[in-house]
């Protein structure tokens, strides 16, 4: 086949939580950049609306619909509208995350500690059993769990944020396993520090944006295309014979 070819999603049917900014519509956008057509997904639906006709005045394929993903009956009536108005998913991107609230364990109450576990660890879970649950009926379909470099490594006081991340990097080897005699591949990508709006705050405090470049063998934050190229690698053919990976996307980060 054809180098090009292999990375061709034309045809292909991609939903991506949290995809209405940041690295959801960054990865959104280089799937449908690819051919895919994607379903932007999130808790807002203005801010959803505002991303998927960015992507449609490129003459992208994008439509938008709301999901809680750590509210099961959100997920369900997510992959139904999915199921009704596209017939199918080929491709799911479970990016839908909270931030970190950088406080210590002592200070972090049970309410801290379930919500950003119930977004961060339960929603992939929910929304790999119900949406990625199509993919393993069809025999075939690629999941993209996005984790981060806090799956991989403690960070400061981010319990519950490490935890689930963790736990994330753990059910994508898991599923891999279970979904691999159903041709469904699951992977994981696993982020930096990038240019988003979240990480606006911490890339304008000096110290703070330094430390971190410092300790970044490459020198930068990532942009959009660092982590889009990576998840149209894994959601393509090119990537038929990857699935239980976690593919660190943090300019060097974690190799300290």
């Amino acid at each position: 086949m054809p180098g090009p070819a292999l990375f061709d999603l034309a045809g292909k049917v991609a939903v991506v939580t949290g995809g209405g900014r940041g690295i959801g519509y960054g990865i959104a956008e280089g799937l449908a950049r690819s051919g895919a057509r994607v379903v932007l997904s999130g808790r807002t639906q203005t801010t959803l609306d505002e991303a998927a006709g960015r992507l449609r005045e490129q003459g992208l394929d994008a439509a938008a619909l709301t999901s809680d993903v750590s509210r099961e009956e959100d997920v369900v009536v997510l992959r139904d509208s999915v199921a009704s108005l596209f017939g199918t998913v080929d491709i799911l991107v479970n990016n839908a995350g909270v931030n970190p609230i950088y406080r210590g364990i002592e200070k972090t109450s049970l309410a801290d500690w379930t919500n950003i576990v119930g977004t961060n660890l339960t929603g992939v879970f929910l929304c790999c059993k119900y949406l990625g649950g199509l993919m393993a009926e069809r025999g075939t379909g690629s999941v993209i769990n996005i984790s981060s470099v806090a799956g991989h490594v403690g960070l400061k006081r981010s319990v519950p944020y490490c935890a689930a991340k963790g736990g994330v990097e753990l059910l994508t080897k898991a599923l891999a396993i279970d979904w691999a005699e159903k041709g469904v591949r699951v992977n994981c990508i696993a982020p930096g520090f990038f240019e988003t709006d979240l990480t606006a705050g911490m890339r304008k405090n000096t110290g703070m944006s330094s430390a971190l470049l410092d300790r970044t063998p490459l020198g930068r934050f990532g942009g959009m295309n660092d982590i889009a190229g990576v998840a149209v690698f894994l959601a393509s053919e090119a990537a038929a014979y990857v699935t239980g990976q976690s593919l660190l996307v943090d300019g060097g980060w974690c190799a300290e």
